[in-house]
């Protein structure tokens, strides 16, 4: 501004010439005026004009000073490298310079300071950039405008700042100003983006600047810039300030003040910003051009990470919405015509992928019925662009499997708005979308020609309403003629509308329009296949090529039904010129006959018989089979070195396979892999007399029988020696390295098999997996699991495979095939399917590790996981319950190559491993009700693995768990469990029972048992308890095949709750079941869930449902206590039953008796979490039993640590939880299958034990129980009574574990020992402890105890030491003891007497010697 020049009248000059400053110009005028507020403030208005429109306020500064100083520029502030700037002018100096200078001007200081602050920014803005159209600062830009902001901060906070002078400044400079700049000044709270635009004059403008900038920044995004983490926060700000601003809710729709200009401008460019993008998809964007960059980054905004906190509001969803309706309408250019004709290539495969990306975003969002009901609403109101509403059709039904059934509503509410008023609209719309939805195939949407015939194809079709309906719905497939697919025309001919003969003629007319539409195209009707897809719209098949595949699909149905097809019948009567020209030739093509007929053979001699075969075509057909048998035999005479011939290449074959498997183990030779593998394919390629044109020849489909697979003699000899080979070499593989360290020479391998070679490779393992499985071998059964792991890997450069008929139209990829070729029939068939699964699966895993999860999808087929799901579940009950994270599992492959391979751990192994629980959660892989039931109806109960009671209780688990119902009947025990479910169902809401009503008499069955079991022989002796055990499972199985009710009853009464069959149900629980049925403590799991499904029926059809369920548990702890603690170890698969089944009727939360099972579970769970245990609740008994059974599942390393909270439980739980310890000890050893290992069941005993004895609770009453203390008749009612009659083996295995001063210091302590000793003498003499013996291979780890024979001469040198140091009083009632037992152990009787006898000894209390 010091260069600015002004008129002389303005500029001063005085005598001499001097120039007066603007200083003392001003000063002179002041002098010459008066003082007139009103003046005063019109000279500060126009020096603020002055000023905004000056350009260079350094320069203004200057000429204002007064006498020369030092220079002030802000410029330097912001320089970074400048210490004597930050030394000597610092913000409070240039705020106090400014203020100067604003009192020397006139005007207000925020002003001044704003214009400042702005020049300094178009000063950073205009520094050399990276790109032609920057919105990023370099680093150098970015420290000097930190430094400019802190400054204006301090501004501010000092009032010191005009923040609408900054903003009006700053857009003078729009040009030059940076996005990031923007961003900076909203995020540090200078001035926010909203003040900001509402600033600028023109809302036009500043939307084409925020729309060149924010494409700009995404495609500088998608470049990998250098910043790109800034330019993502910038990119997600900015999106969340516009779709917050931009589509919030109007709180006041009456304000009649001018609309803020924010929202407008919000709106404008998100709008911008989407048109540009289905611009350029529209003109055909090319891949990773700048502008593909730009919009795939745009469209990524659409995602809930990038709108962040915005999420939770309303105003994303209407952003969607709105965007929704742009997409549908924006540039509608096409007409429905259009859309007819070109429909087929906007199917959701061939849309633009970023588009389908826009959609999938977009349905995050927005249910399915909003979509349907949005889009309905938008083709009612407006033009739309038919290509991506269409698009968006075909999205909607593969994402959402709930869309059929909304779109198909939607398209019937569209027909019958159509013909009710001849809308044309609506009819052309329901076409559009049913052949759109029928595009992505029957997964997704019914086909065309099914919809099509359910709705003309009977008298209930739209059109019967009446004659106008049928004008209008001909007038309409006639007008569609010029438009139509041929496939859409051969659908209307062969599926024609269902029409009165007096309007026949309507009908006739549009075929006779229709056929010559398909003559015009060369498409002939008479010439379509048998089995031909009508649905899509895809490529009319040649004759020849769709009679061969038709052949092939008649002989698979003839298979199947041993009748002729009634497809291949009709086409012999109503489409003849066909089945003569085309099918019969291609049916009757010359070979060889088999020596047995097979399935071709039978087929041709059915249609003789029913005279569908001309008599002549019959005759030439035989006589050419003939001659082809005769040319074999011609040859055969001077062929005897053919095989020679072909002996030499199979040799050579054979000797290149063999130096290749001496390279699996020799790491040395790992880089001469391919080249052998290149040897490999040149001789086999040799041996099968192939050419390389033939190798390089592409196969479209291979077709395959699964029934009846054959191979030519060379074939099947070459492709043996292949699969052999791979088999070896990978048991020579696994055993120096794992599959992920293996290198790629499987791949290698693989890759030889493929090309003309395949079909003989999966026609053998045809032969091998689906006819021979159960005599494989464990190396050939890992070697083409891998196998087919391989195949699966190069699925998409290979061709599909058609097995027939049950097969999909389009093939089945090659995993696919590999579940198609297992089959679970049989004992064998499914050990095998096990066998398979667990090794395909376990080697995946192995192999690609550390790749992501999508190669495991193309790896493994679904069919495949849920197979192994099935399977798993139905053999292995430990994979029934719930799963903990201490139950993860590693997994290695290498167990599974050895001979011994143990393939049940291997199977529970693979179940329980991490990554494999993680490919479960994906969707398409979930075992549904329907798949489970499809595969449990393919088994034949006479040759099942499992028995009737094990077959059962896996329904049981099948019927409990979170599995989708759908499927077939056809297997008599599933019939028999589903008949019980509608019973049940029946029962509950059966309205002819009186509410509280129920019988007084209990079930007559219980009668029955009872009378059986009183006629058995009772006794401890093996051969009793064994008929006493099968007897009681016999009637356990009768009870759940029966209906719960038979259980507790049908419903309970006020004034007798408990029926007279509970009482009957918990009698025969007490006395039988506990003994026979029970494991540790608690029923099985069936015969549990089963009587509580019971209980809720019953207390459901109470007056007070909650208040009967109480009172019942709440009698089950004294008449019935093992139904509590069995509850309480299966509530992790009980809970969501009982849950499920009580929301079903109440409302209400849970009865408070189940809360108490489901809070004794919860204090287990945080008791052995690493955080500090919640107190137990109570009764003090059930949070025992249910830390017990947690206990069990805890790692054995992991649970001292865990129980040494129990210093701070109370005493009671201590003593209930040391009872169940024992039991569980004893579980350990009694059962041979036990979940708990012997040495840590002995610790967990070991550390309560440690527990009770540092805080002197006495635990001796445990080993006196009797039915007349409280203690005893809860405690018996829960242990079994051979676990009670075996305390003695558990106190004396606990010897080492009693503290040294517990004998003295306790006096009932030598009584509870001595009585001890005695009972194990006893059971010892009976045979009783041989039970307790460990068996062959398993080591009894009890501190050196190996056999009850060593524990006893253990306790009883324990007594000889003890009894003299016990005091007199101790002595009390040992005499009692001995009066029936003495004999026992007369030494140790001996000492008790005369012990008892003497007199105390002065060293009573001196510390026993006790080892």
């Amino acid at each position: 501004m010091a260069g600015l020049q002004v008129p002389n009248s303005a500029s001063g000059q005085g005598p001499g010439g001097r120039r007066r400053s603007w200083a003392e110009l001003l000063a002179g005028r002041l002098k010459r005026q008066k003082c007139n507020p009103e003046r005063a403030q019109k000279l500060k208005d126009s020096a603020v004009r002055l000023l905004r429109s000056h350009q260079d306020l350094t320069a203004l500064l200057l000429e204002v000073e007064g006498p020369p100083c030092k220079k002030l520029s802000l410029s330097k502030l912001i320089d970074c490298d400048s210490s004597e700037i930050y030394a000597n002018h610092s913000s409070s100096f240039i705020g106090s310079t400014l203020q100067d200078q604003a009192s020397r001007l006139g005007v207000p200081v925020g002003v001044l300071s704003a214009g400042m602050v702005a020049s300094s920014v178009g000063q950073v803005c205009t520094a050399a950039a990276e790109t032609s159209h920057p919105v990023l600062l370099t680093v150098e830009q970015r420290k000097k405008l930190s430094s400019l902001l802190e400054f204006a901060q301090y501004l501010l906070a000092h009032s010191m700042f005009s923040r609408l002078s900054f903003c009006q400044e700053l857009w003078k400079i729009q040009n030059s100003l940076l996005l990031e700049v923007v961003w900076h000044l909203h995020v540090q709270g200078i001035v926010s983006l909203e003040e900001l635009l509402e600033s600028h004059p023109d809302m036009h403008a500043v939307g084409a600047w925020l729309f060149r900038n924010l494409c700009c920044l995404c495609e500088q995004i998608e470049a990998s810039c250098q910043h790109a983490d800034v330019a993502r926060a910038m990119l997600s700000d900015f999106v969340q300030m516009f779709v917050l601003r931009g589509f919030q809710k109007n709180s006041d729709l009456r304000r009649t003040v001018e609309p803020e200009k924010m929202p407008q401008v919000a709106v404008d460019v998100l709008q911008r910003m989407l048109i540009f993008a289905l611009d350029a998809l529209a003109a055909g964007v090319q891949e990773e051009s700048s502008t593909h960059k730009t919009v795939r980054c745009w469209f990524g905004v659409f995602s809930g990470h990038m709108l962040g906190s915005v999420i939770s509001t309303d105003s994303p969803k209407r952003f969607f919405s709105h965007t929704l309706t742009q997409i549908l309408t924006h540039s509608p250019l096409l007409k429905a015509s259009d859309a007819v004709q070109m429909q087929r290539e906007w199917s959701f495969a061939r849309t633009h992928p970023l588009l389908t990306a826009l959609y999938r975003r977009l349905f995050v969002m927005l249910s399915p019925e909003e979509l349907v009901g949005h889009l309905q609403e938008v083709l009612e109101t407006q033009e739309v662009h038919w290509q991506r509403v269409l698009s968006l059709v075909s999205a909607l039904v593969v994402c959402f499997p709930e869309a059929q059934q909304l779109l198909g509503d939607w398209v019937a509410r569209l027909m019958a708005q159509a013909f009710e008023s001849c809308q044309l609209d609506s009819m052309v719309t329901a076409f559009l979308v049913v052949r759109q939805a029928a595009l992505e195939g029957p997964s997704a949407f019914q086909s065309y020609a099914d919809w099509f015939k359910a709705s003309f194809g009977s008298t209930r079709g739209y059109h019967g309403c009446s004659k106008k309906a049928l004008v209008f719905l001909f007038t309409f497939l006639s007008d569609l003629v010029p438009f139509e697919s041929p496939r859409y025309l051969q659908v209307h001919i062969l599926h024609p509308p269902l029409v009165p003969s007096k309007y026949r003629s309507l009908l006739t007319d549009y075929i006779s329009l229709a056929k010559t539409r398909l003559a015009d195209l060369k498409v002939s009707i008479e010439s379509m296949g048998l089995y031909e897809d009508l649905s899509s719209a895809g490529d009319i098949t040649e004759p020849h090529s769709q009679a061969l595949q038709d052949v092939e699909k008649a002989i698979m149905v003839f298979e199947h039904t041993g009748k002729i097809p009634v497809t291949v019948m009709e086409a012999s009567i109503f489409r003849r010129p066909y089945y003569v020209s085309h099918f019969l030739p291609a049916l009757l093509t010359p070979r060889v006959l088999p020596k047995v007929p097979d399935s071709r053979v039978a087929f041709i001699e059915s249609l003789k018989r029913a005279d569908k075969i001309p008599p002549s075509l019959y005759s030439t057909y035989c006589q050419a089979c003939s001659a082809a048998e005769e040319k074999p035999g011609d040859a055969a005479l001077g062929v005897r070195a053919e095989p020679s011939s072909a002996e030499e290449p199979l040799e050579q074959l054979t000797a290149a396979l063999v130096e290749l498997r001496s390279s699996m183990t020799d790491p040395s030779q790992s880089d001469v892999i391919s080249a052998q593998v290149a040897v490999i394919s040149e001789r086999l390629r040799a041996a099968l007399g192939h050419n390389e044109d033939d190798s390089s020849a592409e196969i479209s489909k291979i077709q395959l029988s699964i029934n009846a697979p054959r191979l030519e003699p060379r074939e099947y000899t070459a492709v043996d020696l292949l699969l052999t080979s791979f088999c070896q070499n990978l048991m020579a593989a696994s055993s120096v390295a794992p599959p992920e360290r293996q290198g790629p020479w499987a791949t290698l391998f693989m890759r030889t098999m493929c090309g003309c070679v395949l079909p003989a490779v999966l026609t053998r393992l045809c032969q091998l997996l689906h006819h021979q499985g159960p005599s494989l071998s464990a190396p050939h059964v890992l070697g083409l699991a891998a196998l087919a792991v391989h195949l699966g890997e190069s699925r998409s450069a290979l061709p599909e495979v058609d097995v027939g008929p049950s097969a999909p139209d389009a093939g089945l990829p090659v995993p696919a095939l590999f579940d198609s070729l297992l089959t679970c029939r049989t004992r064998d068939s499914l050990l095998f399917c096990l066998k398979f699964c667990t090794a395909a699966i376990s080697y995946s895993l192995c192999k690609f590790s550390s790749q992501s999860r999508d190669i495991l999808h193309s790896c493994l087929s679904p069919g495949l996981i849920k197979k192994f799901q099935f399977l798993v579940f139905r053999l292995f009950s430990e994979a029934r319950q719930p799963l903990s994270q201490e139950d993860a599992a590693s997994l290695s492959w290498r167990p599974l190559y050895l001979p011994s391979a143990d393939w049940q751990r291997a199977a529970l192994s693979l179940w329980t491993h991490r990554t494999f629980r993680e490919l479960l959660k994906e969707e398409d892989v979930h075992l549904t009700y329907q798949d489970w039931l499809h595969l449990e109806l393919e088994i034949q109960p006479e040759a099942d693995a499992l028995s009737d009671t094990e077959r059962s209780r896996s329904y049981d688990h099948s019927e409990n768990s979170n599995l989708v119902f759908g499927g077939r009947t056809g297997n008599e025990d599933i019939i028999s469990r589903l008949q019980e479910m509608v019973a049940d169902l029946e029962l509950q809401q059966d309205p002819s029972v009186p509410l509280g009503h129920t019988p007084s008499q209990g079930h007559f069955l219980f009668g029955i048992f009872c009378r059986r079991l009183q006629a058995l022989t009772s006794g401890w002796n093996v051969a009793a308890r064994l008929q006493r055990q099968r007897e009681l499972l016999m009637y356990k199985r009768i009870l759940l095949r029966l209906p719960s009710s038979v259980l507790c009853g049908s419903s309970f009464q006020a004034e007798q709750p408990i029926t007279a069959r509970c009482e009957q149900f918990f009698h025969l629980v007490n006395s039988e079941m506990r003994n026979f049925c029970s494991h540790g403590g608690a029923l099985t799991q069936d015969i549990t869930a089963h009587f509580f499904r019971g209980l809720l029926n019953a207390c459901l059809r109470s007056r007070d449902p909650s208040l009967t369920v109480d009172f019942i548990l709440a009698k089950c702890q004294t008449k019935c206590p093992l139904i509590l603690t069995s509850a309480l170890l299966w509530w992790p698969s009980l809970e969501p039953v009982l849950l499920c089944q009580w929301r079903r009727h109440c409302q209400s939360p849970l009865p408070r008796e189940l809360q108490k099972l489901q809070g004794g579970r919860q204090f287990a769970s945080d008791f052995l979490s690493p955080d500090a245990a919640s107190p137990a609740p109570n009764p003090a008994w059930l949070s025992a039993a249910a830390l017990h059974f947690a206990i069990q599942q805890v790692r054995e390393e992991n649970i001292r640590k865990q129980l040494t909270k129990l210093d701070c439980e109370r005493e009671e739980l201590l003593v209930f939880l040391f009872f169940f310890s024992l039991m569980g000890l004893l579980s350990s050893h009694l059962t041979s299958n036990s979940a708990t290992d012997p040495s840590k069941a002995l610790d967990v005993c070991a550390a309560v034990l440690e527990c009770l004895e540092k805080r002197k609770i006495s635990w001796l009453a445990l080993f006196q129980l009797t039915e007349s203390d409280r203690l005893g008749r809860l405690l018996l009612r829960v242990a079994p009574d051979q676990h009670t009659r075996l305390l003695p083996f558990t106190f004396y295995s606990l010897l080492s574990c009693f503290h040294d001063d517990a004998a003295i210091r306790e006096e009932a302590f030598l009584h509870v020992a001595v009585d001890m000793y005695l009972r194990l003498v006893q059971l010892f003499v009976a045979g009783d402890t041989s039970t307790v013996s460990p068996p062959a291979g398993r080591s009894l780890e009890l501190q050196g105890q190996g056999n009850p024979v060593e524990l006893i001469t253990k306790a009883r040198l324990f007594l000889l030491q003890l009894i003299p140091r016990c005091p007199k009083k101790s002595f009390s009632h040992i005499a009692e003891l001995l009066a029936d037992r003495g004999d026992c152990d007369p030494e140790v009787s001996t000492a008790l007497r005369s012990r008892q006898q003497a007199a105390p000894d002065a060293d009573l209390y001196q510390e026993p010697h006790l080892f």
